[in-house]
């Protein structure tokens, strides 16, 4: 049994929080310690997502405004 087996997934397809590695790996996210922490799997997404792009924006100069220092 691997340490997946004795944690908790959120399921992407359903929204339902698992225990064990029931689904598909593909429709799956985690691990989780616990339930609760499954259950904000969504949340936790959309912060890193903002974070990610946020953080590829300013390596990129996307976050400065448009015009500034252009001829």
């Amino acid at each position: 049994m691997s340490d997946g087996d004795e944690k908790y997934w959120y399921n992407l397809e359903t929204g339902a929080v698992e225990f064990g590695m029931i689904s598909p790996s593909a429709d799956r996210v985690g691990p989780f310690d616990t339930e609760a922490e499954a259950a904000r799997a969504p949340e936790k997404l959309q912060e890193r997502a903002r974070a990610w792009a946020d953080e590829e924006a300013a390596e990129s100069g996307w976050d400065q405004r448009k015009g500034q220092g252009a001829e």
